[in-house]
Parts: C-alpha cells; sequence; structure tokens
C-alpha cells in the first residue's frame, strides 16, 4: 500500500476542505496517483544512471582491451580519439573519456564487474548493449586491427552481454568491411551491414532491414539510455543501414 500517498493526500484534503470527506477524497487521490509518480522518477533516475553507466564503461572498457596485449600502442590511442571526435563529445565529456579510459588500462583493472554492473543497469536494453559492443569493435579495429587477445576478449564480453556468436561475428565482418574502404556497391558490404548472408530471401532482408533500423534508431537509443553525446554515431549507422538496403534492393530489383 502506497501509505504515504495516502497520508499527504489525506491531510491535504483535509487541509483545503476541513472536512472529514475531503480527508478521505484526497487519501484516495493520493493513493492513485502517488505511484505513477514515484515509477516516472524511478524511471527518470534510472535513464540517468543507465547513461552515466553507458559512458563510464565505454571507455574504461576500450582502454582495457588496449592494454590486453601486453601495452597501449599510439595508433590505439589515436583511434580512441578519434572516435571522440567522431561522437562530437564536448571538452568536458572529452576529459571524462580520457580519464575512463586511463582508468580501464590500468592495473587491477576489474573488467568483469563492470561489464556486469553494464548488464544490470540496462537490463532488458539489448539494443544499447549491441551499441556498446558496436563501439568497443570499432576502436579496436581502428586501433590495431583487433589482436587475438583483445578479440577472445570482447567476444567473451559480447557473450555475456546477450549476443550470440553469430551476431558478433557479423557486426565484426561490417565494421572490418568499411574499415577496408569498400565502395558503397560493393553487395557484400551491404550484406555484412545487414548482418544477414547473401542467400536470404527478399522477405527475410527486409525483416533485417527493419530489425536493423529498430536497433540503431538514435532517438530510441537515447530514450534507454544511451548518452546524448553518442547520439552521433546511432544517426550515422541508420544512415548507413538504409544506404545498404536501398542498393540491395536495386541489385535484386525489389519494389
Amino acid at each position: 500500500m502506497s501509505w504515504k500517498g495516502f497520508f499527504f493526500g489525506a491531510l491535504i484534503g483535509l487541509l483545503i476542505t476541513k472536512s472529514a470527506w475531503g480527508a478521505v477524497l484526497g487519501a484516495l487521490i493520493g493513493y492513485m496517483l502517488y505511484p505513477k509518480s514515484a515509477a516516472r522518477m524511478r524511471s527518470s533516475r534510472g535513464s540517468m544512471s543507465i547513461s552515466g553507466e553507458f559512458f563510464r564503461t565505454t571507455f574504461e572498457i576500450m582502454g582495457y582491451l588496449a592494454k590486453s596485449d601486453g601495452r597501449v600502442s599510439e595508433a590505439e590511442i589515436d583511434a580512441a580519439r578519434r572516435l571522440m571526435q567522431e561522437l562530437e563529445l564536448g571538452a568536458a565529456d572529452v576529459q571524462a573519456a580520457i580519464a575512463c579510459f586511463r582508468t580501464g588500462k590500468s592495473p587491477g583493472y576489474d573488467a568483469d564487474s563492470s561489464i556486469e554492473r553494464l548488464r544490470e543497469s540496462c537490463g532488458l536494453r539489448d539494443d544499447l548493449l549491441r551499441a556498446f559492443v558496436d563501439l568497443q569493435l570499432r576502436a579496436a579495429l581502428a586501433g590495431n586491427g583487433m589482436p587475438p587477445p583483445a578479440r577472445r576478449i570482447l567476444a567473451g564480453m559480447a557473450e555475456r552481454l546477450g549476443l550470440s556468436g553469430v551476431e558478433f561475428a557479423h557486426m565484426e565482418a561490417s565494421l572490418r568491411a568499411r574499415q577496408a574502404g569498400s565502395k558503397s556497391g560493393n553487395l557484400a558490404e551491404c550484406y555484412a551491414e545487414l548482418e544477414v548472408d547473401a542467400e536470404v530471401s527478399d522477405q527475410e532482408l527486409v525483416k533485417a532491414y527493419r530489425r536493423q533500423m529498430s536497433r540503431h534508431h538514435p532517438d530510441k537509443l537515447v530514450a534507454n539510455g544511451l548518452p546524448e553525446s553518442m547520439a552521433q554515431m546511432a544517426k550515422e549507422k541508420t544512415q548507413r543501414i538504409q544506404e545498404a538496403y536501398e542498393a540491395i534492393r536495386a541489385a535484386r530489383g525489389m519494389r
């Protein structure tokens, strides 16, 4: 029973009407409205918590993966900085990201606990967890091509966050194709962007396109807790998905 809503509602009703009936009516109104108000407050606090946890863990794990082969190279540092620029982070966010990166590459950093906190914070928001893995893949590949130690660690993290090995492989293939500088007309890259094989039916292709657009929609991701500073990444991703889909449709003669 929501005793706080009941109590304050009764008190306000009594003060306004100066009658027992007013107190009863106020108590009923308070009882009905308080849970909704409290839920909205918890939701707001949860969203802020998710955003902060996502930002912190993103750059800490980048530092951790960069150090996984024993040392952090200049290429990996430059890759992290370029990603911060692509995300269009403000000066304060850049400094916060750098501090998190340093924390992640420091001795004794507990990556397992950080991943678990992120998983618990995001809950059922699978789209956020995929965005997190996508960011890690981008940074690792841009740094030094993601050596085997880093790949094993990241694949394990992705599995803990609910991604299958097939999903992880599709994401990696898409990013590697883009990194290789393939032309937009390269259908293999387009299929990789949609995370499907070239043999899929037209119907399955449409489903894959809609699924990818839903997963990476900027407004949806931000509403679920993606930091506003990272929304640009999602916008660029949805644009690439749209372009890949249109290229495949044209090649197949789909209407």
